[in-house]
This record gives structure tokens, C-alpha cells and sequence, in this order.
């Protein structure tokens, strides 16, 4: 039995059920596509984690960028303690989410109802990395599946990687060294002022164009729905260059698209990937409901 509500098991008074045991070998699949991905399987998320389990799964995050756990049940503190075996949980800003825990994501409205906020300059749903603005970075993002619609609601990642190794090697060149100034929702012509006023950070930041993974060493493209301009250059340039680099970024080779079932948690390397979500679904009349979870990073280089 499931209290849905808490999305929690609920237990029954004198139970002979005996305790679940974690597993210590889990199974990594096959990957899911060329750009990203691969289902881990044999693992309770919700149990403790022992020191090889920990390395064989940090071992296929490097290699695979997103790792999918197919039919957990979890409550949001159980999230949060699972991910924080990869590093430090950024505390959410926001005055309306629960501290400490994950934070819920929906296409909910404040009445409780679905609300189609597809074409809003700052959503999910365009291409981006998760809080580029901040001085370090997340590292890694978590999301939970707790409901869905019966069809679509997917997300998407294009790997960085990839790209930039796609990419001439004159255009490489040109592009080594440059810097990308970054506050939220930038890459769709908000302004500074506009973004001070609804995240509270005072200034814009910039990261390299070109970062470097910190444990890989593979050299990504970094940019986004929050890249604003290449420092140096004029704006109009600067932009027209990181809109280029993005359609380039985003092509089918380049994209893993997740379909998401009721229970999945999957984790991905934001240093590596670009994601949005995907308006393929009835965003004005059914749910969709995820538990975030963000680990902190390092300032990108």
C-alpha cells in the first residue's frame, strides 16, 4: 500500500515484512543513446549506498552524463539523502521551498491547476544548464518523476561534448579563450535589472565559453537560455555567435530525450549537458510533477 499523498510506503502495524537489504552490485545497462544515458538497475535508492556502489555509480556519471533508477519510491527527504552522497545539496533561495530537501517542480498554477507556461522567456522549456548565473555552478541535478501525463512530458539533453568536438577545428580555435556573461533568463533579452529584481543576485557573471570538465578533462560548450553576451565583443555579435553554437549544440545526434515513467529518478552532469523540457503533452489541462535536487559545483574553467 502507497500513501500517495506523502508518496511514501505506509507501513502496517505488525508487519512480518523483514527489512529490505541494499544491493551492492548494482547492474549499468547499455547506453540509451549515442549522446547520453543508461538505466542502473538492482538499486534501492531510498536505502543507504556503501562506499563501491557509490564509486561504480560516480564511475557510469562520468562516462554516461545521465544515470536513470526505474521504479523508486521515494519521499523527498530520501532524495535528498541519496544525492547527497555526491556532493553537497544547494539549499533552494526561494522563500516558498521547503529547506533542505527536494523542491517540488510542476506545471502547477497557485490554484493547484495545470497551467501551459511554455512560452515563457524564462521556463523549462528551452535549452539550458541549471543556475549557469552562479559563481560555481551545480555540478549535478536530480529530478523525480511523482506524475506524469500518459503521454510525453519529456526531457531533453544534448551533450557538449559532442558538440564541440563536432565543430571545425578553426572554429575551435576562434573560440577558445572567450567568456560568456550569464544572469537568468538572459538569453531571452531580459534585462539585468529584470533579473535582479526576481533572483536577488546583484551582478552578472561570466564562465569560459569553452569549460573544462574537472574530472574528465573533455572540453564542453557552455551556454544557454541564461547566456546573455561574449565579453569583449559587441552584443550583437557575441549573441549571434552563442545562437549559432546552440543550434549546433541541440542537433538529433547530440540529444538524448528521456521518457519519463512515474518513478524514475535520473541524475545528470550539468557541466556536460544542456536539457529542456518538452511541451509534448496537454501542458493547460494535465500534471506533471517532479522533486529536484541540485548538488553545488565548482567554478567552471
Amino acid at each position: 500500500m502507497t500513501d500517495r499523498a506523502a508518496n511514501r510506503p505506509t507501513a502496517f502495524f505488525g508487519s512480518t515484512t523483514p527489512p529490505r537489504k541494499p544491493i551492492s552490485a548494482p547492474v549499468v545497462g547499455p547506453r540509451l543513446s549515442p549522446a547520453a544515458g543508461v538505466v542502473v538497475d538492482g538499486i534501492d535508492v531510498s536505502l543507504p549506498i556503501p562506499p563501491p556502489v557509490k564509486e561504480r555509480l560516480l564511475d557510469a556519471f562520468r562516462r554516461h552524463h545521465v544515470l536513470v533508477f526505474r521504479n523508486q519510491t521515494l519521499n523527498r527527504e530520501q532524495q535528498f539523502l541519496f544525492i547527497a552522497n555526491f556532493g553537497e545539496v544547494e539549499r533552494s533561495r526561494a522563500a516558498n521551498k521547503r529547506y533542505g530537501v527536494a523542491h517540488v517542480i510542476s506545471n502547477l498554477g497557485g490554484d493547484g491547476k495545470p497551467v501551459d507556461r511554455s512560452a515563457s522567456a524564462v521556463s523549462n522549456y528551452n535549452w539550458h544548464t541549471d543556475k549557469p548565473y552562479y559563481r560555481e555552478p551545480p555540478m549535478m541535478t536530480a529530478l523525480y518523476a511523482v506524475e506524469m501525463p500518459l503521454q510525453g512530458g519529456d526531457t531533453e539533453f544534448a551533450n557538449t561534448v559532442m558538440a564541440h568536438s563536432a565543430l571545425a577545428p578553426d572554429v575551435q580555435l576562434r573560440i577558445a579563450g572567450l567568456r560568456v556573461a550569464f544572469y537568468w533568463g538572459a538569453g531571452q533579452s531580459r534585462s539585468e535589472e529584470q533579473a535582479r529584481a526576481d533572483t536577488g543576485i546583484e551582478d552578472a557573471v561570466d564562465h569560459p565559453l569553452v569549460r573544462t570538465h574537472p574530472e574528465t578533462g573533455a572540453k564542453a560548450l557552455y551556454l544557454g537560455n541564461h547566456a546573455s553576451h561574449i565579453l569583449g565583443w559587441p552584443i550583437a555579435e557575441g549573441r549571434a555567435l552563442l545562437d549559432q553554437l546552440l543550434a549546433h549544440a541541440t542537433q538529433p545526434q547530440f540529444v538524448y530525450a528521456h521518457r519519463w515513467r512515474v518513478g524514475d529518478l535520473i541524475m545528470w552532469d550539468n557541466r556536460c549537458l544542456l536539457h529542456r523540457a518538452v511541451a509534448n503533452f496537454e501542458l493547460s489541462t494535465q500534471r506533471r510533477i517532479l522533486h529536484r535536487v541540485v548538488v553545488r559545483g565548482t567554478v567552471p574553467f
